[in-house]
């Protein structure tokens, strides 16, 4: 009697448990049915985020489709804060939805890009008092939207915070603080923020250069934009497309188009396609009668009139390629124009299971693909067989034919996975189409053959495809001998690496520091004592100095292999050169040292050590192979622009660089009058309105540096 009384029950249990295993089985055969059904959704909720019609977005929300993926999505494209903050709100009303780390970032990201401080703040006291299950802030997700909501005092105070926690801080951390007092135009506090994140031996990126070369052209200092710029390569810094943009938006606004004409040229030697933001800019320069160096670049940059717009909610286009999204808040659902969601990531990890299946399904989705398109789908592959069955696909596609980005691309996605018969075919279609590498091309294939254990196809390329580029400048061909050297040790072929060393000499070109500097520590890890000693000789008779970095390397690397004789020998090379290893380089040498029975020397270190009147040295800037100490102090030039900003800021005068290096001089030298003085009497030739914004006392001691600096590099308007 009680099991019939509760047989109605137990049918109501075993009902929803098929329910559940219904909901939870996958209804997509694959991902890329997958990743289409979420396009469309993420489409009709953009456009519902546009509309005058407050309840649009209800229906939307009540799918199974809605997961954190579409919803992170649809917050980045809100077209304002107050859509994203409705947004939120519904979102609440949906039962079974959960926010994950990705769709509370997207929508902090809203808030802060719309300066919408309370909301904000609000949203992050929410997370951390765990009203999102998981979710969790990081100091790095603060510093992000703080610096985006352009809040100084919470971006310091968050620093504070992180710096307490954490002994080091990320590169990116230094970043968003040294920007952000950048685009307050805080001199110098940016000056400063860039020299504390060097001296703390955090080694820049190209973010980092990003946003002072951004600072300088903005000061209107385009020559030293210019010159970091420059010193880049030799510092193995990839140069980005964004500093591209910045460079030529400033020297097409100053008129200096022979600059604007190099520096297109190295765009083709990196291998960069211009993004349409850079199209305004070359526009004007063909105006000024340069079409022939603008014409390739601006064809690229045409609207695709193949690609359709979002009708509206119902409309099912999955067609797009990359650019932003030009409408306005409060128009009615059915005119708004968007150009399809597309996202070439997502893209790529939903082609991972190739198959004829997945093939008829990209082809019914009818996708505009173009070369911008396709680079950025192979970008975001992760396996090499997966991109070589799109890329051959995607070139039977109506009215795409491969150029040489994408071919490019594929080369070295192929070469890093160590694909060299691949790679040799699309070199020998290179030759047949008789198109021109980029430069980097070259360089990449060398260096992912290095990281795939390929020496022959390394020497290869080296050997018989550079000429692929076209010439090839002498600082070009070191970069390119010194990318293979590194290769050649990756790869254990020590003997073919010296022997390169010597071709390279012998054919004059002169291998820098860093390249030095990785084939000693290579050598020295190894315990090829006799090696390093050539190596050492080599670079002062070619009229280098070893710097502080490379003694460095060689006591490190000494000690590694259990060499704390020769580790006491190179730190008493260093002191006769009078320089000194920071703290941690000291302390590894007095551990091997004892650990070896040698505390005599121990002692001796720590003695000579102490002779530093107790300030510790800060640490040692460099990187094996890419970046030296050379490098980094030569780009503190940047202190120079900022030095004569501040020295016009302090006098109330205008200093006028372009009109020649006298009168800069002369500002200077009467400043240098000026600093001599002690007392009230400097103050009164201190512009009275400028202490409210700099600490005079650094403010000064800044100029006086950018002085000497200056005299060293005289502004000429020319590289220095």
């Amino acid at each position: 009697m009680i099991f019939e009384r509760f047989s109605p029950f137990k049918n109501l249990f075993s009902l929803l448990n098929q329910q559940v295993r219904s909901f939870a089985r996958d209804p997509f055969p694959n991902k890329l049915t997958h990743y289409l059904h979420r396009a469309k959704l993420i489409d009709s909720i953009r456009l519902a985020l546009r509309s005058n019609s407050p309840n649009s977005l209800n229906p939307l929300l009540q799918t199974r489709l809605l997961d954190s993926f579409v919803v992170a999505n649809a917050f980045r494209s809100a077209p304002s804060a107050d859509s994203a903050i409705s947004f939120f709100e519904n979102l609440k009303q949906v039962p079974n939805f959960a926010h994950s780390q990705n769709t509370i970032f997207a929508f902090g990201t809203v808030l802060a890009k719309f300066k919408r401080k309370e909301e904000l703040k609000a949203l992050i006291g929410d997370a951390k008092d765990g009203k999102f299950n998981n979710v969790k802030v990081s100091f790095m997700n603060l510093l992000f939207w703080y610096s985006t909501a352009g809040e100084l005092q919470e971006v310091l105070e968050t620093w504070e915070e992180y710096r307490n926690e954490e002994n080091r801080l990320s590169t990116e951390a230094h970043n968003i603080v040294m920007g952000l007092y950048a685009q307050k135009g805080m001199n110098f506090e940016a000056v400063e923020a860039f020299r504390g994140m060097i001296d703390q031996g955090v080694i820049p990126n190209s973010r980092t250069y990003t946003i002072v070369i951004e600072h300088l052209v903005r000061l209107g200092k385009l020559d030293a934009a210019m010159e970091v710029f420059t010193v880049l390569p030799s510092m193995r810094i990839k140069r980005t497309l964004k500093q591209f943009l910045i460079l030529v938006e400033g020297f097409v606004g100053g008129e200096r188009f022979d600059v604007v004409k190099s520096l297109l040229k190295e765009m083709r030697e990196d291998g960069k396609l211009p993004g349409r933001a850079m199209r305004i800019y070359l526009e004007r320069m063909k105006e000024a009668g340069f079409a022939g160096e603008t014409d390739e670049f601006l064809v690229e940059m045409l609207p695709d009139g193949r690609i359709k717009s979002v009708g509206s909610c119902e409309d099912s286009s999955d067609e797009d390629e990359d650019g932003d999204d030009d409408v306005n808040e409060g128009v009615d659902v059915h005119t708004v124009k968007l150009k399809p969601w597309l996202d070439p990531k997502a893209l790529a990890n939903a082609l991972k299971q190739w198959s004829p299946e997945v093939v008829t399904i990209l082809e019914d989705a009818k996708f505009v693909w173009t070369g911008r398109l396709v680079c950025k789908v192979l970008r975001n592959f992760t396996s090499p067989e997966t991109a070589w069955n799109f890329f051959c696909w995607v070139a039977s596609q109506p009215g795409f034919s491969h150029d040489i980005y994408t071919v490019q691309r594929m080369m070295t996605l192929l070469a890093r996975h160590g694909n060299v018969e691949l790679v040799d075919k699309l070199i020998n279609k290179v030759r047949r189409e008789q198109m021109i590498l980029p430069f980097s091309t070259i360089r990449l294939l060398v260096e992912f053959y290095g990281i795939s254990k390929n020496a022959d196809a390394a020497l290869k390329v080296f050997r018989d495809d550079r000429t692929l580029c076209g010439h090839i400048s002498m600082f070009n061909l070191m970069l390119l001998y010194s990318s293979l050297l590194r290769a050649l040790t990756k790869c254990r072929r020590n003997t073919d690496a010296l022997d390169i060393l010597d071709e390279m000499i012998l054919n004059g070109i002169c291998p820098d520091i860093q390249t030095f500097s990785g084939l000693i520590y290579h050598f020295a890890l190894q315990g090829d004592i006799k090696t390093v000693q050539q190596l050492f000789s080599m670079i002062r008779q070619s009229g280098m100095e070893p710097d502080a970095y490379m003694f460095k390397l060689l006591i490190q690397a000494y000690c590694k292999c259990q060499r704390a004789a020769l580790a006491y020998r190179v730190f008493v090379d260093m002191r006769n050169s009078n320089l000194m290893p920071d703290a941690a380089t000291k302390d590894l040498l007095v551990k091997s040292l004892w650990q070896e029975g040698r505390r005599k020397e121990a002692v001796i270190v720590e003695e000579r050590y102490e002779e530093t009147d107790g300030v510790l040295p800060l640490a040692l800037r460099g990187h094996v192979w890419t970046v030296s100490s050379e490098d980094l102090t030569r780009v503190n030039i940047v202190r120079v622009a900022f030095g004569i900003l501040l020295s016009e800021l302090l006098s109330g005068k205008k200093a006028m660089v372009t009109k020649g290096n006298d009168e800069t001089f002369m500002l200077l030298e009467n400043l240098m009058e000026v600093i001599e003085i002690e007392g009230k009497e400097k103050r009164k030739w201190i512009d009275p309105n400028i202490e409210n914004f700099y600490p005079i006392n650094g403010a000064l001691s800044l100029a006086v540096l950018g002085e000497g600096l200056l005299q060293e590099h005289p502004l000429t308007g020319q590289a220095w």
